[in-house]
């Protein structure tokens, strides 16, 4: 039996997405998907697998910047017995345990070099060896890959390989950021409510001055952070009514994080403006929201900064801001 996936949004953009969807789904094309954290990537991703004549098959996801570079090579490829201290036995990689179906790739961007190398042997050949082993293992898998990152500028950085850029980019899927859809944040709403609704037995209503703070909302982590708040107020409210005074005070005054327009940033400074100052307290707002977003985990925030975990740590340092006790 099919998972069930679900697609929320009425918007242009998603109308053209789901319309992607369909056509992607009758191929089997390799293609990247791009967006924001949050945005539902692989979402996208398994809906794409589970329209197409692969769909009984298995679906294979993989986070390539949650796995150490490490250990990423035996996740991917598997071992043989003995190949390394601790492979006591065979063990079968990801693409194997794809065959006939779809590999999900997602956060390919923090993919290493090495291992780009050997994805674009699959992508050409069907073929791999397991760590350890000699013996080619040929593979009938679909790869669809996904990133946050800009992979033209990680190529010219040389950070990625261009021929693998071009070999995953047959068809670009770009996922619009939620602030760029707001009319589509009521039917979210009414979506994880009728979700949350079944796990804690009872429905909330939103009331519409709270609807008005929410479409006023950046929404830096996306749908994701629209679905933690729809959870959140679940958890904290017993009253079955969301009132403007239970949604979190940085929503409520809308710490967007991101720069208004000129007019109104630069109003206030009738002296003049002390810019070093300004850009400091910008930073230290964006470094402060990637670390609450984050719960405080200094390798995530760092990487949805896309910065060096050192270099966070670092800039932490010099902006006056204190380790969180959950801090890694």
């Amino acid at each position: 039996m099919k998972d069930k996936v679900v697609i929320v949004g009425q918007s242009i953009q998603i109308q053209k997405i789901m319309t992607l969807i369909d056509k992607l789904s009758r191929t089997d094309s390799t293609c990247l998907i791009m967006g924001e954290s949050g945005t539902g990537k692989e979402l996208v991703a398994k809906m794409i697998h589970l329209k197409s004549l692969r769909a009984e098959k298995p679906f294979i996801p993989v986070n390539c910047a949650a796995i150490p570079s490490e250990l990423l090579e035996s996740e991917l490829f598997g071992h043989e017995k003995g190949a390394f201290t601790g492979a006591q036995a065979q063990r079968p990689g990801r693409f194997e345990l794809a065959n006939e179906g779809t590999i999900f790739l997602d956060e390919i961007g923090d993919m290493p070099l090495h291992l780009q190398v050997k994805i674009l042997r699959v992508l050409q050949e069907k073929t791999f060896e397991r760590i350890g082993g000699t013996k080619p293992i040929h593979v009938n898998v679909r790869i669809i890959a996904a990133t946050n990152k800009d992979l033209e500028n990680e190529v010219k950085e040389g950070r990625f390989r261009e021929d693998l850029f071009w070999r995953l980019n047959v068809v670009p899927v770009v996922i619009p950021p939620l602030r760029e859809r707001k009319e589509d944040i009521p039917l979210l709403c009414e979506y994880f409510i009728y979700k949350f609704s079944k796990k804690f037995g009872y429905s909330l209503k939103i009331k519409s001055e709270v609807m008005d703070v929410l479409l006023n909302y950046h929404w830096p982590g996306n749908v994701r952070e629209l679905e933690n708040l729809v959870e959140r107020l679940y958890v904290l409210n017993d009253g079955g009514v969301v009132n403007v005074e239970d949604i979190p005070e940085r929503i409520r005054l809308g710490e967007n994080l991101l720069p208004k327009a000129i007019s109104e940033d630069l109003n206030p400074f009738s002296a003049g403006i002390d810019l070093n100052e300004v850009l400091k307290d910008y930073e230290k707002k964006l470094i402060l929201h990637a670390l609450n977003l984050h719960g405080w985990i200094k390798s995530r925030a760092a990487r949805y900064l896309n910065i060096n975990r050192t270099t966070l740590i670092e800039k932490m340092k010099r902006l006056g801001i204190k380790d969180n006790e959950n801090s890694d």
